[in-house]
């Protein structure tokens, strides 16, 4: 039939509509889609055959079996059925129907025909029966399944065996190697030397060094191609030869580390989501998510490895490998305990940070001092280097559950961290446009003023975008700056109040004191009435030492110089104690005390001297002159600097400086009540004996003070001591190195520069005959004294 389908012109296609097209398409996939199903049956269909036709094995019946089975089926049916009785027709149709298989294994109550196949409804363990038993006399053989042929009578199965190797010769070669072994191992192993075991100690540790410095050099010089070496380095952390896995875990340990420092970059990396793991990025991208995730898993590792260091040292328990000594141990937690001070310190914008906090500050409370020491410096730089106060607040955290968990039973050093924190001011109750910066901006009026349209447009755009940034910027970080710091510093009052509140006799109250001296100006105000009552029953109760009782008043007079103004509280009662135990302090232990009182000082009159009377400032003046002859010299110029101080700020100090008495009344030097003890009544006679100190800087002091303090003149002091505080001149010339502060200038006696003319004037023969008298040694002869007498 000839084919009359012809191709569509091109006209005819741009009538045809565009789901008719979309339709033959269609048409033409499913078309494609059905003839490659149709192939794939067909092609599943002939490896079913072939797998059948592998299974079935035909095996030929014995021809004695033959016999016997037709024997016994002749004799059955001669006692069922005479063959007399059969018709020759009804016996040849039997024969035929015997001589085929199928109707001796035919089920006779089925009505199936005789050419269905019984595969389907055979099952499995009927068709596993059928399969005729046989002894395993000989392994069985291999056999590699080829491609099958297909002919006209069916599918034959193609098959080869495999090749057996040559085990014989392979086992004799083994037999013979473990003879060898067993003939290496019984040797015994060569005795060696002192001196060849510390050489070849030596030998294998320059190789791990050459080792770890190879591999750490090439993990700094390519970080991302080479962030698997890294685990390569870590695992010599788990050195098994005795001789040398103390030094090559030492080694390893602060290699590492400061890999870490190096190569960690400036932020956090976060895991990342199944959508971001899903999507498909540029190459660089997905080279840096394997780098990153490389080192934070091995920065994870590291950092386990460390802390189960320190654990066994803790334990003092053992490995079962016993490669290390419990002796060794303690050195190589030491090396742990360093690498994770150094990296608390250097990476606290790193994963993991919380981790090493929760790591090292129950450190600080460890017997080891030198493990303690280790902790609390770098606790400290991370408090003095943290701007923001993000870590800060996480240690502060773990030090205020360490002392709640353990009882307040820690050492006082754990809270004398919390001095170091750099915390200035703190969220109070403003808006955040308080506290953003303020820019002024140019009102309606004075655009409209002095700008064109145009100009005031541009204006408008340029202030809205500077007001955006000032936003994002300056207001955002302080706010959360403020925020960090506030929080941090009601969990260091809470540690505190709950201190005060719980155990007053703990040995933690002089940190605790201490403590509140320093933060008192940022304590909410709702506390300073219960706060103020607290300390003063501290300090009548007298459970107190001296610096204990100076830190009390050093945090009252806080409290009341800052946010305490408003409050109408006379603090009479700390001026009565501080006056009364002024003269504890002497030139022995108590010398370092002074610092405190000048403090306390400090803020009792200076910064509240509107609240001060003239005869309390008197009475302190005077008591303060005559403290100033007991003590070191740094510590006396202290005072003196105080008093000047009292002389420029209060008038008619210069009573003091008079013979004649003011009033009635006489000087009680014994009274402990500073407003009752006739102070104006005095004189400060103290400056007289000062002007003849051995301290220079004492004489001039005192002499000033003499001289009534002027600011101007020859009496008035140097710059260099004016405009410097009081604490500030006892810090600079102090006397901790037993040595003169500032030093005692050496005097040397003039000497005339002496002229011997003696040489000039011996003759050269004589010079030669002296010296020759000088170096030569003289014969020493006995002495006979009875020699002269015999022979008067």
């Amino acid at each position: 039939r000839k084919n009359t389908k012809r191709v569509p012109s091109f006209r005819k296609l741009l009538r045809t509509s565009k789901i008719k097209l979309d339709n033959k398409l269609k048409n033409k996939q499913y078309k494609q889609q059905s003839a490659a199903k149709k192939y794939r049956k067909e092609q599943k269909k002939l490896r079913e055959a072939v797998r059948d036709a592998i299974s079935r094995k035909p095996f030929p019946l014995e021809e004695c079996k033959k016999k016997q089975v037709a024997a016994k089926c002749e004799e059955e049916e001669e006692e069922a059925l005479p063959l007399d009785m059969m018709d020759e027709d009804d016996l040849k149709l039997m024969e035929d129907l015997a001589q085929k298989a199928s109707f001796l294994t035919r089920d006779l109550s089925s009505n199936e025909p005789v050419h269905v196949k019984k595969r389907k409804n055979e099952s499995v363990i009927d068709k596993y029966e059928k399969v005729p038993r046989r002894m395993q006399t000989e392994p069985e053989k291999e056999l590699i399944h080829l491609l099958p042929i297909k002919d006209k009578g069916g599918i034959i199965p193609q098959t080869v065996e495999k090749p057996v190797p040559n085990g014989a010769q392979d086992e004799e070669d083994d037999t013979e190697e473990m003879e060898e072994a067993e003939d290496f191992n019984e040797e015994p192993l060569p005795v060696l030397s002192p001196e060849e075991m510390a050489a070849q100690r030596r030998q294998k540790l320059q190789e791990r060094k050459m080792h770890i410095a190879s591999l750490a050099s090439a993990i700094l010089s390519e970080p991302d191609n080479n962030i698997k070496k890294l685990k390569e380095l870590r695992a010599m952390l788990m050195e098994q030869d005795p001789n040398v896995a103390v030094i090559v875990r030492k080694l390893v340990m602060v290699s590492l580390m400061e890999i870490f420092k190096d190569i960690v970059p400036s932020y956090k990396i976060r895991p990342l989501t199944e959508a971001e793991k899903a999507t498909k990025v540029k190459k660089e991208t997905q080279k840096l998510r394997e780098f990153e995730e490389g080192l934070v898993s091995q920065y994870k590792f590291y950092l386990e490895n460390l802390e189960q260091t320190i654990k066994d040292w803790k334990q003092r328990k053992l490995k079962k490998s016993n490669v290390i000594s419990l002796k060794a141990y303690k050195g190589l937690a030491e090396i742990a305990v360093k690498c994770l001070c150094e990296l608390l310190v250097a990476l606290p914008h790193f994963n993991f940070h919380n981790n090493i906090i929760v790591l090292i500050v129950p450190l600080m409370n460890d017997e080891s001092k030198m493990i303690s020491e280790l902790c609390f410096e770098a606790v400290k730089k991370l408090f003095k280097q943290d701007k923001l106060g993000c870590a800060s607040l996480g240690v502060v955290k773990v030090i205020s559950g360490l002392v709640k968990g353990r009882n307040y039973s820690v050492r006082p050093e754990v809270l004398k961290v919390f001095l170091h924190l750099r915390i200035k001011e703190v969220e109070l109750q403003k808006d955040s446009e308080d506290i953003a910066p303020k820019k002024k901006f140019m009102t309606y009026k004075e655009k409209r003023k002095n700008l064109s349209r145009m100009q005031r447009k541009w204006k408008k755009a340029e202030e809205k975008l500077e007001r955006e940034l000032l936003e994002a910027e300056a207001s955002e970080s302080k706010e959360k700056k403020l925020k960090l710091h506030t929080e941090t510093l009601n969990i260091v009052f809470v540690t505190y109040f709950r201190i005060l509140k719980k155990a007053q006799k703990s040995p933690l109250l002089p940190a605790v004191l201490e403590g509140l001296a320093k933060f008192a100006h940022l304590i909410n105000v709702e506390f300073f009435d219960d706060l103020l009552i607290v300390l003063h029953s501290l300090i009548a109760s007298g459970g107190l030492s001296y610096r204990e009782s100076l830190h009390c008043i050093l945090s009252a007079f806080h409290i009341l110089s800052g946010q305490g103004d408003v409050l109408n509280i006379d603090p009479m009662k700390f001026y009565t104690h501080l006056y009364k135990t002024l003269f504890s302090l002497h030139a022995g232990r108590t010398n370092e005390d002074i610092g405190i009182v000048l403090q306390c000082l400090d803020v009792m009159f200076a910064k509240r001297r509107k609240q001060v009377s003239q005869q309390r400032a008197l009475a302190f003046l005077k008591r303060l002159s005559t403290l100033a002859l007991h003590v070191l010299p740094n510590s006396s110029v202290g005072i003196l600097a105080t008093n000047r101080v009292l002389m420029q700020t209060f008038p008619k100090m210069d009573l003091l400086l008079d013979n004649e008495s003011q009033g009635s009344g006489v000087y009680l030097p014994e009274l402990d009540e500073p407003e009752h003890c006739n102070a104006q009544n005095t004189a400060l006679w103290e400056l007289h004996l000062l002007q003849r100190h051995y301290h220079p800087t004492v004489q001039v002091f005192a002499s000033h003070l003499i001289a009534g303090a002027p600011t101007e003149g020859s009496a008035a002091l140097a710059l260099d001591l004016s405009q410097r505080p009081a604490t500030e001149l006892f810090e600079a010339y102090s006397m901790r190195g037993m040595t003169f502060n500032p030093p005692v200038a050496s005097v040397t006696p003039r000497r005339k520069d002496t002229f011997f003319q003696v040489d000039s004037f011996i003759d050269e023969e004589l010079k030669k005959q002296l010296q020759k008298h000088i170096s030569g040694t003289a014969d020493h002869k006995p002495l006979d004294f009875a020699k002269h007498l015999k022979e008067s």
